[in-house]
């Protein structure tokens, strides 16, 4: 666990806790990567920070009203990630938690996952909205909810589109760190791993895709990035510098999913 950089995201925050990328909700999520130890004061703070913003009871009531044609549209990525850290950083038994959970499973999609695209025309779940649900719910215990989640990511055998067989989106199949939101191979292949998923002959294609990348001397590299340096300019401005630690989180869990997969 690189310590300068866990210092640096357990700082004062002063945004919104969802502003891009300084929030409490975002530093929780890189703690969590980083391996912070449950407990931690910052993760904490940040994890508090963020139930008083995604577990509001005015946002949930205001998200649950957001039904069209059958289907409440939400960006569910927010909620899923948020318990997944939360479970993680030692937060089990608060009871906002259970209310999370809860609206999480109440709002699943029938093919298994969640989508916030309001077009009543929109039936099929959305990758980046559904990844971190079935994190969030398997680290929970609502296995039915997470296993439904899982089943949808195999059916696409993790980031292959159902109707044509090549790679849903080209950006999928590279790596990336830290993910935030957005989805790819290596984001499907961890939410796999958590609920047992990984074993399923559907999983076989993205795991293969994931060894070819490694690199001599079994390393990871990132290919591409959500975020920019600090005191950059504009949007998506990180807190901490992550241009070498990078790489060294996205080996540490790509080893992880192959270990899971049996392949390392």
């Amino acid at each position: 666990m690189d310590d300068a950089l866990v210092d640096g995201l357990s700082l004062n925050y002063g945004v919104h806790a969802y502003a891009k990328w300084g929030g409490a909700f975002w530093r929780l999520l890189s703690l969590v990567d980083l391996g912070v130890e449950p407990g931690h004061p910052g993760a904490i703070s940040a994890a508090h920070e963020t139930l008083e913003w995604v577990a509001n009871p005015r946002r949930l009531a205001e998200i649950h009203q957001r039904r069209i044609d059958g289907r409440v549209r939400r960006c569910a990525s927010q909620d899923g990630r948020a318990l997944q850290a939360c479970l993680d950083v030692g937060l089990r038994g608060d009871a906002r938690l259970d209310t999370l959970a809860e609206s999480l499973v109440e709002t699943q999609w029938p093919d298994g996952g969640w989508n916030c695209d309001r077009r009543p025309r929109v039936t099929h779940s959305s990758f980046n909205e559904s990844w971190g649900p079935i994190l969030g719910l398997a680290r929970y215990g609502a296995a039915d909810a997470a296993a439904r989640g899982a089943e949808f990511l195999l059916r696409h055998r993790v980031v292959f589109s159902h109707r044509t067989g090549e790679p849903a989106h080209p950006v999928m199949v590279k790596l990336h760190f830290p993910p935030y939101w957005h989805y790819d191979l290596l984001a499907g292949l961890r939410t796999l791993a958590a609920t047992g998923g990984l074993s399923d002959e559907r999983a076989g294609d993205a795991l293969d895709l994931l060894e070819a990348r490694r690199r001599p001397g079994g390393t990871w590299r990132t290919q591409g990035r959500w975020w920019k340096r600090p005191g950059s300019r504009g949007s998506n401005v990180e807190v901490v510098d992550w241009e070498h630690a990078a790489n060294d989180v996205l080996t540490e869990q790509a080893r992880h999913v192959l270990e899971a997969a049996g392949r390392l």
